[in-house]
């Protein structure tokens, strides 16, 4: 059997060429070498997984290499780029400051730096997570890292960046890595596939790409992962099962659902989900993404933003074509508050289940079970007068970019519009509860209330008034706001159509309370109690010209009773008492 060897491995770049996502920084450091401007250390950092290690590798092979290609490429067969290969290679020096951080470290390295290079022209120590060098450790560093031999180089890799002391930093040249994007992982996996004869779509490419996080690494321990799970041929389906990722259909289906306003198929679905082992957080990330994606294929502009396979391009393409962006704005608000607020949420299943229900009341398709439409029996509808007219079906609405289309019925008759706007509820003797009696009562108040409001009548500053009062009095169980309303003086004038009430309060603090916490409430309560919604409620603080001077000290309560009262003035003075 022959010796396994991980693609991670196996496939690592032993060229500039083959260093995958970071052309930039491959770029600069082949012009420095053939220029001869080469500094004496080198800040390599960025996230896991993205090239660091190799870049450095690459490079400190380059500059001992004894024929280089005329694009600064090692050429694999001098001396020097053998010995490397080899693992012999007394020129470069590798450095695992996570296992060597301290101070005798760092001197062993300083001694290694002062001996000369048996083959190649440079001396190279790399070295990994330096940031896990000790404070002592990095102040012994200083002196060689700001001025070594001639022949020393030094390339410091580092996943954090911020840990690196500004001494050290002043004294690297810095390159910064970037995340690996998730095409140039999908053709690089696709190639690698390629050589070991291994059939895969690029939709499981993607899959792998998206869990990989930009890191090339991570991306190839998922391929052998998932090729040590499904073998030579590798199905979609495989895939999402041995990664346990979430497939494209689920938010596909659940944002149909949203649209249709089902919150049964939705929260059904979301169950399914949990059963299956999936985490609920990752659940309601996903359909944030996908809802993200959603709005980008809307947009015929930001096409390039979708990283996803073209067999999927054209699925959110079509879905997003049957939803308004304004729905999936509110939409995308809602699952990121609900992404914020999970952790703290002491029922996290109730939370999402929440959000789903919200999500499918966007449409305006969510519907209480009261609220069906009831089917006559054959029974009631004998005993039903002739002449009753029968309702025609109301006609479903598709909703297509934000337009509503009625669908109409083609055996039904055209609906007959009642010429009153009012709405009348049919009661049936003997068919409706105490409960379902009062709630026809309440709608029928609504519906006044409603109706009221669209007739548009401006009531008269008396009516106000007198309402006013009452309004206070539905405070009375709070002595303080009681007492505030009933006791606040009334501006009344009318501007465009309707009446605009300004209650005044003494302060400033007391204005921003009400404003912030009750007013809205206010305006509510005062345009039921006027029974029309053509005034508009504010709050304003009493100029100090006209607010009452209130006595505090005992002599000022002495003052204003004497003034107040002439038989007290008359007394103070007969005593020739001190007023």
């Amino acid at each position: 059997m022959s010796q396994y060897i991980v693609s991670a491995r196996k496939y690592r770049p032993d060229s500039f060429e083959s260093l995958i996502g970071q052309d930039n920084i491959a770029r600069t450091l082949k012009n420095s070498i053939l220029r001869g401007q080469l500094a004496h250390a080198y800040l390599f950092c960025g996230p896991r997984g993205v090239g660091k290690t190799s870049a450095a590798r690459i490079f400190a092979k380059t500059i001992n290499c004894s024929n280089p290609g005329p694009d600064m490429e090692p050429c694999g067969e001098c001396e020097s780029c053998i010995s490397f290969k080899e693992g012999r290679s007394y020129c470069i020096h590798e450095l695992d400051a996570a296992s060597n951080n301290s101070v005798d470290d760092i001197k062993m390295l300083i001694d290694q730096v002062n001996i000369p290079p048996q083959v190649g022209k440079y001396s190279v120590f790399i070295v990994d997570e330096v940031h896990m060098l000790s404070q002592a450790a990095f102040n012994a560093f200083l002196k060689t890292l700001e001025e070594p031999p001639a022949h020393a180089i030094f390339i410091l890799a580092t996943t954090e960046k911020h840990k690196i002391l500004p001494t050290i930093l002043s004294r690297c040249q810095t390159y910064d890595f970037c995340r690996i994007s998730v095409p140039d992982i999908v053709r690089n996996l696709r190639d690698i596939a390629g050589k070991e004869n291994i059939t895969i779509d690029d939709k499981s490419l993607h899959i792998i790409a998206i869990k990989a996080d930009g890191a090339m690494r991570d991306a190839l321990t998922i391929f052998d992962q998932t090729v040590a799970f499904c073998g030579t041929e590798v199905k979609y389906e495989d895939v999402l099962k041995n990664l346990n990722v979430l497939d494209y259909d689920h938010c596909f289906n659940l944002v149909n659902a949203f649209l249709s306003g089902d919150h049964v198929s939705a929260l059904l679905r979301f169950d399914d989900i949990l059963s299956k082992g999936f985490n609920a957080l990752h659940f309601i990330g996903s359909l944030s993404s996908h809802l993200r994606d959603l709005i980008v294929a809307k947009s015929n502009g930001l096409k390039a933003l979708l990283e996803l396979p073209d067999t999927l391009i054209d699925s959110y393409k079509e879905q997003a074509s049957r939803c308004s962006l304004k729905f999936l704005y509110d939409a995308l608000a809602i699952t990121t508050a609900c992404e914020a607020g999970y952790k703290a949420s002491i029922n996290p299943r109730l939370h999402i289940e929440f959000c789903l229900m919200r999500l499918c009341a966007l449409s305006g398709g969510l519907k209480d079970a009261s609220e069906a439409t009831a089917v006559a029996t054959p029974a009631s509808a004998a005993k039903a007068p002739a002449t009753a007219p029968v309702a025609a079906p109301a006609p479903s609405v598709i909703s297509t970019g934000g337009e509503a289309v009625a669908e109409k019925s083609p055996s039904a008759p055209a609906p007959t519009v009642a010429p009153s706007p009012r709405k009348h509820v049919a009661k049936t003797p003997g068919a409706l509860s105490l409960a379902a009696l009062k709630k026809q009562d309440s709608e029928q108040e609504a519906t006044v209330t409603a109706d009221a409001s669209a007739e548009g009548v401006i009531p008269s500053d008396e009516l106000i008034t007198e309402k006013w009062k009452e309004l206070a009095e539905k405070y009375s169980d709070r002595p303080r706001l009681y007492t505030t309303l009933s006791g606040s003086s009334l501006q009344i004038t009318e501007e465009e159509g309707r009446k605009r009430v300004v209650f005044f309060v003494t302060n400033k603090a007391q204005m921003d309370w009400i404003r912030e916490k009750l007013l809205k409430d206010l305006d509510g309560n005062l345009r039921k109690l006027l029974g029309t919604g053509r005034i508009l409620l504010d709050i304003d603080v009493t100029p100090d010209e006209e607010q009452p001077q209130k006595s505090y000290t005992p002599r000022e309560q002495a003052q204003e009773l004497i003034h107040a009262n002439p038989e007290i003035r008359n007394l103070v003075t007969d005593m020739g008492l001190d007023a």
